[in-house]
């Protein structure tokens, strides 16, 4: 259904150094480095077919995390949302929400944990524990 999702960046370096830890928990690598014809810096991190990509706002206007907005990343296990979780706080990430770990659903039990990316995008790690 997607092809790529995409936030915005007012410091596109902070940014890499936030996401490289933060998706290298996830097994991403490296992203793609990518100028567009405006001379903005883009990010594409690939894996696994799924592509995440930071960019500087080609308008030129101040990037602004999505109220009500949430991007969701895939884990695979409680460990791996608790790790997910701390090194986005150790790269400039800020908790919010509930402490990470269990909660009830209508899905049954999942676990998450939530943070703000250094530009106000809110993150959240979640593996399905049923």
């Amino acid at each position: 259904m997607l092809s790529h999702v995409m936030v915005g960046s007012n410091d596109i370096e902070r940014s890499k150094r936030f996401y490289d830890a933060v998706l290298g928990v996830l097994g991403a690598g490296e992203p793609v480095r990518n100028e567009a014809a405006t001379g903005h810096v883009r990010l594409f991190y690939m894996h696994n077919g799924h592509i995440f990509c930071v960019s500087e706002p080609i308008n030129g206007e101040a990037a602004t995390g999505g109220n009500g907005s949430t991007i969701g990343f895939g884990c695979d296990s409680l460990d791996q949302v608790k790790q997910w979780h701390d090194v986005a706080v150790a790269h400039g990430g800020k908790s919010i929400e509930d402490p990470p770990g269990p909660r009830q659903s209508q899905m049954g039990e999942i676990n998450l944990a939530y943070v703000l990316d250094p530009d106000g995008n809110k993150l959240c790690a979640i593996h399905r524990a049923g």
